[in-house]
Formats: structure tokens, C-alpha cells, sequence
């Protein structure tokens, strides 16, 4: 792991030459509870890309893995987190990165492409669909479910999920309850069709927690949606059909 400074927090980062030499680079944006090793590593995104000829940098949000743990919501507004992706990229001199985000990852792409645009070459949104505009992300439930003393205090299956989900990637459980309070930011249908970089939204046909990906694509001018057939939200995102879909997309792309 490398580490760097993005103004005053300190994030952790994996910068990963492609296989063949130099390569376009691709900025990948981990979900909630998780963090750059189980996202994209395990999931086998970063071989997958690495192979593809990308040179592949992943990042631990802040509050997340090996990156700065932060107990004040407010520290973890959408732009601010955008903003520490927007700084890995000053910090390697990279002038414009695909960049790919997964559930809370992808709300944090789409925050980077209201703000820094110029910065992208293309948007690819993972795990999150008509979501990013109808509704505010995970229910503030799932922050009470971080908080409760044990697993089996819980009841509802999304609050259990996310908790044993967070007890498996030993995160930190009160840092997540900052970040589920304070990344609650709408975008309205209007930010999101002022949006001009190549898009492709994948949701898995069988996610209840993304929303519909066709409905979100419709409403951005250059994006085509990516169903993956029979996934839930967690298993969507290793799926073959995604990866598959994902590279053909990053070779048609300007």
C-alpha cells in the first residue's frame, strides 16, 4: 500500500502497472464497508484490467481499510470523498483517468463528474442506478446497524447484511456510521443530464439496493445501461458479464 495527503487525510492507495508496460489509466471507487482489496483484487477486477493493458490505481475511502478512520459525518460529504480521488490523481500527475466507482464508489464517481470533469475520460457506474437520483443511498438504518452490540441484535435482513459485511472486512464500525449519515447528497435529474462523459451504468437484474440502471442511463446523454443478468448487489460485482461488459465498453469509448 502507498499512502498520500489529501488535504489533511491520509489515504491509502495501490498503483498497479499493466501487464506489457505503460497503459491508459483507470481510477476504481470501492462501496461502502469495503475497500480496494475486496471490491477490486478479490473480485479479480484488477487482473481482469491489469491483463486488459490498464494501468489500474485503487484507493481506500477515507474511513475505509488502511486510509484515515473520520467520526464526524460532515467529513464525509460525496464531494469530499470525490475530492480525495480528485487529489490521488494530482498526486501520481495523471491528467484525466477512466474512472469506475461500485455502489457508494459509483455515487462518488458521479460526484466527480459534476465537479471535475476534465479530469475523466469516461463514467462507469457499478451497483447503482435510478438510486443516484430517486433517494439518498443506503437507509439511515444501516448506520444504527453499525452500532448495535452485536449481529444478533438485528433483525432486518439489509441491517444484517451490511453488519456481518463490515464484521468480514473489519472496518471500522463507527467510522461507517459517519459515513452512512454524512454521504446522503442528491443529485437532481438535471445534474445528472448535464453529465457528457461517455457512461455505461451495470446493475444486476436482481439488485434491490441499486435501483433501475436503464432508467438511470436514459436520463445521461451518452450512456448505454449494462444488465447483469440474475446478481444481487453484492455478487454483481465480479460478475463475468460485467467484466466483460465494462472492457468492451473502455475499447469503443473516445
Amino acid at each position: 500500500m502507498r499512502f498520500f495527503n489529501s488535504d489533511g487525510v491520509i489515504i491509502a492507495y495501490v498503483d498497479i502497472a499493466p501487464e506489457g508496460g505503460a497503459g491508459e489509466p483507470i481510477l476504481l471507487i470501492h462501496g461502502f464497508a469495503s475497500n480496494h482489496a475486496v471490491n477490486w483484487v478479490n473480485t479479480l477486477w484488477v487482473k481482469s484490467l491489469s491483463r486488459a493493458g490498464y494501468r489500474v490505481i485503487a484507493l481506500d475511502n477515507r474511513g475505509h481499510g488502511q486510509s484515515e478512520k473520520l467520526y464526524r459525518p460532515e467529513d464525509y460529504d460525496s464531494y469530499k470523498m470525490a475530492a480525495d480521488a480528485r487529489r490521488l490523481l494530482d498526486h501520481l500527475e495523471i491528467e484525466r483517468a477512466d474512472v469506475m466507482g461500485y455502489s457508494m464508489g459509483a455515487r462518488i464517481t458521479a460526484h466527480l463528474a459534476l465537479s471535475s470533469p476534465e479530469r475523466m475520460r469516461s463514467m462507469i457506474l457499478g451497483g447503482l442506478g435510478i438510486h443516484l437520483v430517486e433517494g439518498v443511498g443506503l437507509p439511515l438504518g444501516i448506520a444504527d446497524a453499525m452500532e448495535v452490540p452485536s449481529l444478533d441484535d438485528l433483525t432486518d435482513p439489509m441491517q444484517r447484511m451490511f453488519r456481518a459485511f463490515a464484521e468480514q472486512t473489519k472496518s471500522d464500525l463507527r467510522a461507517l456510521a459517519a459515513c452512512i449519515r454524512g454521504s446522503r447528497q442528491v443529485l437532481t435529474r438535471d445534474e445528472v443530464a448535464s453529465i457528457t462523459l461517455p457512461t455505461i451504468v451495470a446493475v444486476g437484474t436482481k439488485d434491490d439496493v441499486a435501483g433501475s440502471g436503464p432508467e438511470l442511463a436514459a436520463l445521461i446523454p451518452n450512456a448505454v445501461a449494462l444488465d447483469i443478468p440474475n446478481r444481487d448487489h453484492n455478487l454483481a460485482v465480479g460478475d463475468r458479464v460485467h467484466k466483460q461488459g465494462v472492457l468492451e465498453f473502455l475499447a469503443q469509448r473516445p
